[in-house]
């Protein structure tokens, strides 16, 4: 390990893959791969498919290696499905099924000229706020060009081989097994798919269910035999294409497809049709020189893509697999298993509008690939929030341990710098609460945030953006209209006249504290103090559990008089936001 760097997941893999790549090719830069499909929306659990190779490049380019990290966007896969929830997409859309993803059209009203283009552009965006850098690879492009046609010969010439392999891991099925494998050709979209989303506590299961996966795409038998190689049909453009006859000596291919065209074509020259998957992901880990890509959780059973492409690489292409980690599905918040073929799948850009960018690079980093995690949509971002602000003074203080020191580090920057950050951490929650009881008026949010610590007052929103934009979005598209913070216009007369003389004192108590409290802090000790006050306590005495009964009652009847519910924001946060003299006025003191 080279001097200082610390011991965590990231560092480690660093570690091997500098070695192995010194111990394959001396002197050659090192590469880093990803492999995304842009079918539909690429979404956070295809993420961690870029994220794991980018922190460990970045390690190894921060200690001075030559790296780079590439994506293979594999646009020139078939189109499968037509995925739910795009707007302006609808059945009509199945015509295309077949096609590649480049000859497919956008989603109406997209300003890019493609499906594969328009799901790519979000995501390149995403990317770059992350600070990940990296060079994309069309596979289209790299088709059609004929960039692989010697390759795609030479799988050819060793179809027998590579079917030889390929057997070793085929099984006849048995009846038992018929729906599991129908189960697992939905699930196994190409085999590269693994980061399809599923709640932390089912990664085990997804794992198992996503066994024997021989059936992915390793091409078919027909009248010329088993052939790796599916020609795109020279008329309608889709994939359903059965190869006919092969000549090895002058390559000539034929082919009929399901719409009625067939023809006879050169292979040698025509580049429409690409390698089927088992075998196209190991001849471009040979053509690329890959030394690191991790692989989704159902790589690592027999017969899976991963598996057998080791073998591929090394008895016909003459290569060497690439070592990496087998990587676990992230999960969404309240939200079950997720694909980008289903609605509503979030995205790295949609996540990015409600959390900062070090924040959603410090959940990937944080978390070993093999180990589940859940992104927050909901109020569980607050406390992930909490968790980010507290890790920071830990390493003001100079008390994070290595590991966690060493995730932060890699959150906040990449070997090229430092990414965006807010000045003033003030906490998520109490931004999230700010907006929602001003509405995004900009003159009292500052207002209140001036108020929140007066020693060291904030003077300007720029002072808490981004993060205050990022709780505004949160706020405006994840809390519900209903559970929205309303103060109320005019006191609650009735509930004013029904108060006992015990809940006058509490509220007269606490209107008189108000001038010498009025600050984040005073007026959390306030709110807490006034009920141990009147239960002959000291202020700074530690709640009994008579005590918290009284507390919850006291806030309960603040709420109600405020904004007429029994709960909401931090009551400090939400007098701050009211003001002293509406305070005063809506609870009748």
């Amino acid at each position: 390990m080279a001097a200082g760097a610390e011991t965590d997941w990231v560092s480690r893999s660093a570690d091997d893959v500098i070695a192995e790549a010194e111990r394959r090719a001396p002197g050659k830069a090192i590469v880093c791969a990803s492999g995304l499909s842009p079918s539909g929306p690429i979404h956070l659990g295809n993420l961690r498919e870029v994220m794991t190779p980018h922190l460990v490049a970045d390690e190894i380019r921060r200690r001075g290696h030559a790296v780079e990290h590439i994506i293979s966007w594999d646009d020139y896969d078939r189109f499968r499905k037509v995925p739910a929830g795009i707007p302006g997409v609808d059945s009509s859309w199945e015509e295309h099924i077949g096609k590649p993803l480049t000859s497919v059209p956008a989603p109406p009203g997209s300003a890019h000229p493609n499906w594969a283009e328009h799901f790519k552009a979000a995501m390149v965006g995403a990317l770059a706020d992350l600070g990940v850098e990296f060079r994309g690879i069309s596979q289209t492009e790299q088709y059609t060009s004929g960039a692989y046609r010697e390759q795609i010969l030479h799988a050819v010439r060793q179809r027998a081989a590579i079917d030889a392999v390929l057997d070793r891991y085929r099984t006849k099925d048995r009846p038992q097994d018929t729906a599991a494998a129908g189960q697992q050709k939905q699930q196994q979209k190409k085999g590269k798919q693994g980061a399809q989303q599923q709640p932390a506590d089912e990664a085990e299961l997804a794992a198992a269910e996503g066994s024997g996966a021989a059936d992915e795409d390793d091409g078919s038998a027909g009248d010329a035999g088993y052939f790796p190689y599916k020609p795109y049909c020279g008329v309608c453009e889709r994939d359903l294409t059965t190869v006919t006859a092969y000549d090895d000596a002058t390559t000539d291919l034929t082919y009929r497809c399901a719409c009625g065209h067939g023809e006879t074509v050169r292979l040698s020259e025509y580049d429409r049709g690409k390698l089927v998957w088992k075998v196209d992901w190991p001849m471009r880990w040979k053509y690329e020189g890959v030394d690191f890509e991790p692989s989704g959780v159902d790589h690592s059973s027999p017969g899976s893509s991963f598996v057998v492409g080791g073998q591929i690489v090394r008895e016909v292409f003459d290569g060497v697999q690439p070592i990496g980690p087998m990587y676990a599905f992230v999960g969404i918040t309240g939200m079950a298993k997720m694909s980008s073929s289903k609605g509503g799948v979030p995205t790295p850009e949609e996540a990015l509008r409600i959390m900062e960018a070090p924040v959603l690079r410090w959940l990937y980093a944080r978390r070993r690939p093999n180990q589940s995690f859940k992104i927050a949509f909901d109020q569980e971002i607050q406390r992930l929030y909490d968790e980010w602000d507290a890790l920071a003074r830990k390493i003001d203080e100079g008390q994070a341990q290595p590991a966690d020191l060493a995730a932060h580090r890699r959150a906040v920057g990449t070997a090229a710098g430092e990414l965006p950050a807010t000045e003033r951490r003030v906490p998520y929650r109490t931004l999230a609460s700010v907006v929602d009881i001003t509405t995004g008026d900009e003159e009292q949010m500052l207002r209140i945030l001036a108020d929140l610590d007066p020693e060291a007052p904030v003077t300007d929103l720029a002072q808490v953006r981004p993060r205050l934009d990022r709780a505004a979005q949160w706020v405006t598209t994840q809390v519900p209209a209903e559970q929205r913070t309303r103060v109320r216009t005019e006191p609650d007369a009735d509930l004013l006249a029904s108060l006992d003389e015990e809940q006058r004192a509490s509220l007269a108590l606490l209107v008189d504290g108000l001038d010498t409290h009025w600050s984040l802090e005073g007026l959390t000790t306030l709110v807490y103090g006034v009920p141990k006050v009147r239960a002959g306590l000291a202020p700074d005495a530690k709640p009994t559990p008579e005590l918290k009964v009284a507390q919850r009652a006291f806030f309960a009847l603040l709420y109600r008089l405020l904004i007429s519910v029994e709960t909401g924001p931090r009551l400090p946060t939400l007098l701050l936001a009211v003001g002293a003299d509406r305070v005063r006025r809506l609870l009748g003191v």
